[in-house]
């Protein structure tokens, strides 16, 4: 079952307001032929041109980008070896092996020195609260990263050493990160988000000796004493024989203490310190910042590191067992995550990108740290939330620095439909250019929103598909290039190679609906589970050998298009018929009254499986028995009468990681009333799961 049948005629780049929302949301919609025309590629046909020379002629396209960064030692033997298929031998990938470089002399010294960028900021900091606000230039991060990794290095660190990293959205993580990255030390960030249990199991998987924390932060109103939940993951890691052997600490909330507001690489006094502040300190083991960057010295000769030289580690949670901790190396995800910023995004050197990720994900890997720093970009590095201290914060930076880039999640764009248009509109964003979205598929309507009164309808909108795993994106638009569809992250990026299979592994042709799955490597590609590659193999290359699975669902369209349509776990077989969760939650969310829902299986003694819906009430409506009815109706209308919802449970909230993710495992045990839930510790807000077992829907509506 899909969206109705979309229309290959691309209109013109507003759009009509006459139109009705279900055509708006079939229609395709060109790139604005002011943007094209500036555009690094201006064209489908320039797109196809380069994408074909990328998946045919691997080597030479991504050689000719290879020459745009320093290597120490240029590539002597094969640029790429690998091997797909789990029936010939070990899975393995490798990119320029034997070449050396240093990815944090690429992305800051190269900067500084060869492209005499060094008075170019950086980043714009944002605080939690308005008026918390600072810059660092790029000369000034190279200098401060220096001083750290002279600091690390009298500490013990050395190349193939693992770090891990716990601190909020403030300059000193990414200091930090590219301080590591100098030594070919492994970073492995964790989210300040995540409990004491979840970063003790972080540590103690890749052996870190080190960890690199902050005192406190503010997430919103809520106070988050990031120290005592270091000292409960560390006295937890100590309990089962790993002593880390030093915690050095960045004083945030008691800045104002430290008087280094207008030092280059910190963030300045906050307006609202927490004066009474109880930090724990464990003598021995913890280290402040600032007392051992303060004696550093402020130039550091970076570690020469092979191209497949690891560079960090960072944990993805799988749907069962622990948390996988993927492996990404040096030289191809330097050139990947730089060259796909660039493109993506449609850089530009005048250009304000702000990524509203996190950091300690994925996309803040890729999208706040390397890969705009690799083109020299200035970036703005958020420490708050969209909602703190209302829900226009978001807009008001915009205009504040400018931002012409925007990249955000659909959660957040869901989260802020919520409140209606006039909290955007009372701000400009004329400085807008592209507007990006990752971390889900996007459904139509919120598409549209972003689109239309984000954008005042001539910002391209860049719907990126791609995985911790990947890292960088996989399917994309090309903002000047590639006529858009509401919901539909369109075609592959250069040197990607999709194909949709069948259950026997079967590659599809034209218009199919199957496992999305690559043909081929990219030199983003994790390169292993981290102390496991057996369960790198088996979860993304045994199901089909010869290829990568994403366990994603996909489906492409007449035109060509892909349409993620779920993870292959939010398949649902109803009666013989196999639906997309992602599909009736794009129906359910077109309704007027209806801000996000979420979709699951649930068993069903006829049907085999049966449709559970959460939905989440925009502002002013009311959970009634009509509203139920409406929502049936409509998903029968939208999809198939074969699709229409069982059981549809009111969710004020909905259990989601930080990074916005909703997470679907949850709520399959909620609708069964299965209280055993495995590890939540990724989940924002506990007490979500708890309201939602004691609403469960008891009978079939």
């Amino acid at each position: 079952m899909g969206l109705p049948e979309e229309r290959s005629g691309t209109g013109s780049g507003s759009g009509s307001e006459s139109r009705s929302r279900s055509g708006e949301r079939t229609r395709s919609w060109s790139p604005p032929p002011e943007l094209s025309r500036i555009a690094h590629v201006p064209s489908m046909a320039r797109y196809r041109e380069l994408h074909g020379r990328s998946v045919l002629e691997p080597r030479e396209f991504w050689g000719d980008i290879a020459k745009e960064f320093f290597w120490k030692t240029p590539c002597s033997g094969p640029f790429l070896q690998y091997n797909f298929d789990v029936t010939k031998g070990k899975i393995f990938i490798e990119w320029m092996k034997g070449a050396t470089t240093n990815i944090c002399y690429n992305v800051l010294d190269r900067n500084v020195n060869e492209k005499k960028l060094g008075d170019r900021v950086a980043f714009y900091w944002e605080g939690n609260e308005p008026g918390e606000a600072t810059q660092i230039t790029y000369r000034e991060l190279l200098t401060q990263v220096c001083r750290c990794a002279n600091a690390l290095r009298k500490q013990g660190i050395r190349k193939g050493d693992r770090v891990s990293i716990y601190m909020p959205m403030i300059l000193e993580l990414v200091v930090a990160m590219l301080a590591c990255a100098r030594l070919g030390a492994l970073h492995s960030i964790v989210f300040a988000g995540f409990s004491a249990e979840s970063l003790c199991e972080r540590i103690l998987d890749s052996s870190c000796t080190l960890l690199i924390t902050a005192d406190a932060f503010y997430r919103g109103e809520k106070l988050v004493n990031l120290k005592e939940l270091v000292d409960e993951a560390l006295h937890k890691c100590q309990e089962k024989g790993f002593p880390v052997k030093r915690c050095i600490v960045v004083k945030h909330l008691g800045r104002a203490e430290l008087g280094t507001g207008d030092s280059p690489g910190h963030s300045p006094p906050l307006k609202r310190p927490c004066q009474d502040l109880q930090i724990p300190w464990n003598q021995g083991v913890d280290l402040w910042w600032h007392e051992i960057l303060g004696d550093a010295g402020e130039e550091c000769e970076p570690e020469w590191c092979d191209a497949e030289d690891p560079l960090f580690i960072l944990y993805t949670s799988g749907s069962t067992g622990k948390p996988k901790g993927v492996v990404h190396t040096i030289g191809g995800y330097m050139l990947y995550t730089a060259t796909s910023f660039k493109y993506v995004f449609d850089f530009h050197e005048d250009d304000v990108f702000w990524c509203t990720a996190d950091i300690g994900w994925i996309t803040g890997h890729s999208y706040v740290t390397y890969g705009p720093l690799a083109n020299g970009a200035t970036s703005v590095l958020f420490e708050g939330i969209p909602t703190y201290p209302d829900v226009s914060r978001l807009w008001n930076i915009v205009d504040k620095y400018k931002v012409t880039k925007f990249y955000t999640a659909p959660t957040a764009i869901r989260l802020l439909m919520k409140f209606g248009d006039e909290p955007v509109t009372k701000y400009s964003r004329a400085s807008l250019q592209v507007l990006g979205t990752v971390g889900e598929p996007i459904n139509p309507e919120a598409w549209l929103w972003y689109y239309r009164v984000v954008g005042d309808q001539r910002c391209p909108v860049v719907d990126t598909f791609w995985q911790t795993e990947t890292g960088g994106h996989m399917l994309t638009p090309l903002p000047g290039a590639t006529p858009m569809k509401p919901g539909s992250a369109t075609f592959p990026f250069f040197g990607v190679a999709p194909a949709i299979l069948n259950e026997s592994g079967e590659e599809l042709e034209g218009e199919a609906e199957g496992y999305l799955v690559f043909k081929q490597p990219w030199p983003g590609i994790m390169r292993t589970v981290y102390g496991n590659h057996e369960r790198f193999e088996a979860t993304y290359f045994r199901k089909f050998p010869g290829y990568y699975v994403t366990g994603d669902g996909c489906r492409r369209d007449k035109d060509g298009y892909y349409w993620i349509t779920g993870r292959i776990d939010d398949m649902l077989n109803v009666s013989g018929h196999l639906l997309s969760t992602a599909e009736v939650e794009s129906a359910l969310v077109e309704h007027k009254a209806i801000a996000e829902a979420a979709v699951v299986s649930h068993p069903h003694p006829v049907k085999g499986e049966c449709l559970y819906c959460f939905v989440t009430l925009r502002e002013g409506y009311a959970f009634t028995p009509t509203l139920t009815e409406e929502l049936k109706k409509q998903v029968r209308e939208k999809i198939s009468p074969i699709a229409t919802p069982d059981y549809i449970q009111n969710a004020p909230g909905l259990p989601k990681t930080r990074s916005g993710k909703i997470m679907r495992r949850v709520l399959r045990k909620i609708a069964q009333n299965d209280h055993d839930l495995g590890d939540t510790s990724t989940v924002a807000d506990q007490s979500v799961i708890g309201h939602l077992f004691s609403h469960r829907c008891q009978t079939v509506l």
